[in-house]
């Protein structure tokens, strides 16, 4: 007798994710593959054409969508999107904190303004965020917040500037302290810390040889996928992890071993 071919059971379903960064990269990766798992996704970018072909994308997958475009350093934004979504969905059960950018500006022609800038997105982007949709969590005590870390928060970024080494460190440390605090909630916090990954951010920094060389000296040796990202934090959301919190997960093909 044929057997049926057995499918796995979608993970997320009845979840509503928010990921922060939608518009491309690893952001729009975790939002489509999270969407794939069954969850109701929101996504946020800058750019609003963008994030709508990415929101777009998200229903071909049968969930529903929500595109609010802002900027996550934005307090007056963060404020607006985190109703809308509430609004929309009724309750945010997982908070992707994916939006981050990234300068190779060496230390000493570092300017004022461009290491506030950094520190605006990357820490106070995932601060805003957080602390705005942390009462929806808690009202219905569950809840699951990824924050998007770097190989560079455990050790020193290979092509960013001390600006975007520090701000990455730094969401190692909120991480921990949101995952104490919030446990009792039922909320995990959790980062991923990226090693080498192809998107348009890191060929924008960096040429198609030195990515080639960077990658030839990995134990696996080429860059990371933003799909490969997008199943850890799938993971992470998941009741699959249920255990884990206030930890920080590496995927850089063994650049880093610690």
């Amino acid at each position: 007798m044929k057997r049926e071919k057995q499918y796995p059971m979608k993970r997320l379903v009845r979840r509503v994710a928010f990921v922060t960064g939608a518009g491309n990269g690893m952001g729009k990766a975790i939002a489509l593959r999270m969407a794939r798992e069954g969850a109701d996704v929101a996504v946020n970018d800058l750019d609003a054409r963008t994030l709508g072909r990415v929101a777009a994308a998200v229903e071909r997958c049968g969930v529903r969508s929500l595109a609010v475009a802002g900027n996550v350093a934005d307090p007056g934004d963060v404020d607006r999107m985190t109703r809308r979504i509430c609004k929309h969905f009724g309750r945010i059960d997982i908070l992707v904190n994916n939006a981050g950018i990234l300068y190779p500006t060496r230390l000493m022609d570092i300017s004022d303004d461009e290491w506030r800038r950094v520190m605006d997105v990357n820490v106070n982007g995932v601060f805003l965020v957080t602390s705005r949709v942390l009462p929806s969590m808690t009202r219905h005590r569950w809840g699951r917040i990824i924050n998007m870390s770097s190989i560079a928060g455990r050790s020193v970024s290979t092509i960013g500037g001390a600006h975007y080494t520090a701000s990455k460190a730094a969401v190692l440390g909120f991480t921990r302290a949101v995952a104490k605090e919030m446990g009792r909630f039922g909320i995990t916090a959790n980062a991923l810390c990226p090693g080498m990954i192809d998107t348009a951010m890191t060929r924008r920094t960096i040429s198609n040889p030195q990515l080639e060389r960077y990658c030839r000296a990995y134990p696996i040796a080429r860059a990371g996928t933003p799909d490969e990202v997008a199943r850890l934090a799938v993971f992470l959301a998941s009741n699959d992890a249920a255990y884990i919190t206030g930890a920080a997960l590496d995927i850089n093909g063994g650049d880093l071993m610690l």
